[in-house]
């Protein structure tokens, strides 16, 4: 049985202009009219309709759109762009985690190793991936698997798409906030090319955990933030219903994360999302890989460290001042 249409609210417009669509070409069928210029007026519209929308999106739209059921998920990737990838499990300490996955893999005639948070779709693989929200053994492997990487001279290729790294009790109990800053910490000084991608949401730490990464790419709709806009709203306002608000305060967006010299390119999608044209986002995301994939390699040692290092070094901004002028200006 064919699922319905998962329709955003923002979107409804162009869903009543296919609707009006369908019906003039239903009618026309039945009752033999000749209605090739309205449907062309329609269709034009249509088209209008979906640049309106698409181009000129809100902060909190995009987040939507980053989140959307039928958006492509990293294991969807990973299918049409590497081949014979071989899913590794988990950290040797505890457990596997399988929000946060990861393997050998070949892309063209290099192999690498694949770091991905990976959501679900229906119900029983949501509880299956915990909504894509890892637990602390879900980075210990990612970590292991880096290390295994750096040993045998592979690149590493992350995809990033997780609201935020899993806030339970157990994840609480099993250290979640150590195993992200270890990761933090050794990603920093890895021997390897470390390539990253968010395809969806780059939630909080959560994101961050597996995205120390010599090159960052971000999908034109995804999003990059140091906390998603339900937890600053519920933070700063208490509620979740100022979610909107939080959105337009923190800036979410490809090409905000562009101008603060976070991200090093913005990967294209199709017009109204990578859920529309799964094969012309899957074609985006190979070329940007192999593109930055062939600089990185193409370093040594020492010099893909330091350019590491002063890439995070240089971002944010900050000002010196002495106690007396902070009092004066408090």
């Amino acid at each position: 049985m064919e699922q319905p249409e998962f329709i955003l609210e923002f979107e409804k417009p162009l869903r009543n202009l296919k609707r009006r669509l369908d019906e003039l070409q239903s009618t026309g069928q039945e009752h033999h009219f000749d209605v090739s210029k309205e449907v062309e007026a329609i269709e034009r519209r249509i088209e209008e309709t979906k640049r309106e929308i698409y181009q000129n999106l809100t902060p909190w739209q995009r987040v939507q759109l980053a989140r959307h059921p039928k958006r492509p998920f990293a294991l969807d990737y990973i299918g049409h762009i590497f081949r014979d990838f071989q899913e590794l499990h988990g950290d040797r300490t505890f457990g596997d985690d399988q929000a946060l996955i990861g393997g050998t893999a070949w892309f063209g005639h290099q192999p690498v190793m694949i770091i991905a948070q990976q959501k679900g779709r229906e119900v029983k693989e949501n509880l299956k991936r915990n909504f894509g929200m890892p637990h602390p053994e879900g980075y210990r492997k990612a970590l292991r698997l880096m290390q295994m990487a750096e040993k045998f001279n592979l690149p590493v290729i992350c995809f990033i798409d997780t609201k935020a790294a899993y806030a339970g009790v157990g994840s609480e109990e099993r250290h979640v906030s150590e195993a992200i800053a270890r990761n933090l910490r050794e990603m920093a000084h890895l021997k390897t090319p470390l390539l990253g991608l968010i395809i969806g949401e780059g939630g909080s730490g959560g994101a961050l955990g597996i995205a120390v990464v010599d090159r960052l790419l971000v999908q034109q709709h995804a999003y990059y933030s140091v906390i998603p806009p339900e937890g600053c709203a519920a933070i700063l306002w208490r509620s979740r219903e100022y979610s909107e608000t939080a959105a337009n305060a923190l800036r979410l967006g490809a090409r905000e994360l562009m101008e603060q010299g976070i991200a090093d390119q913005v990967v294209d999608e199709p017009l109204g999302g990578a859920h529309r044209d799964v094969d012309y986002a899957t074609q985006q995301i190979r070329q940007s890989i192999e593109k930055h994939l062939g600089e990185l390699m193409a370093l040594d040692t020492d010099t893909l460290l330091e350019q590491r290092y002063q890439k995070y070094r240089q971002m944010g901004e900050f000002t010196e001042r002495t106690v007396q002028q902070a009092v004066a200006q408090a």
